[in-house]
């Protein structure tokens, strides 16, 4: 995906309110769209100082979590899917570094996506791991969308 397509379906993803109870929601969605094609993967979801939701699905490895850590560091860091950073990143050349940022604790890797309340901004993170980076952001997207119609 291109900057800006990322960037054209990141503004489409807010939602009226999240809170626990739509964390868990957003959760149980993502975790049936990764059963039904047998996903391996870790569900995320986080603000900054505390998980709302946590998954590792069969098949997941540890060092799935410890991916889904770094990517949501990411997204919540620049408020944009992790992603979109790494497209940007790529696009001009540089790392994460640059900003002073860590490889121990931060991963330009797609599959972190900030969760956007409308009128507030970036409350949360949901993030997936375990699959090319592509497929786990098209995860999550998937499941936010699911979330905003339902």
């Amino acid at each position: 995906m291109d900057i800006a397509a990322l960037e054209a379906e990141f503004a489409t993803l807010e939602l009226p309110r999240f809170d626990e109870a739509s964390a868990l929601r957003l959760g149980q969605i993502l975790v049936d769209l990764a059963q039904a094609d047998r996903l391996p993967v870790v569900i995320d979801i986080r603000t900054a100082d505390r998980v709302l939701f946590h998954a590792g699905l069969p098949g997941s490895a540890p060092l799935n979590d410890l991916w889904a850590q770094r990517k949501s560091n990411t997204a919540l860091m620049f408020q944009l899917p992790s992603l979109l950073v790494a497209a940007r990143n790529r696009a001009k050349n540089e790392a994460l570094d640059r900003h002073g940022l860590s490889g121990a604790d931060y991963a330009d890797s797609g599959g972190a996506v900030p969760i956007r309340v409308a009128g507030v901004g970036v409350v949360a993170v949901a993030t997936v791991s375990g699959l090319p980076q592509v497929e786990d952001h098209k995860l999550v997207v998937r499941a936010i969308k699911a979330l905003l119609a339902g």
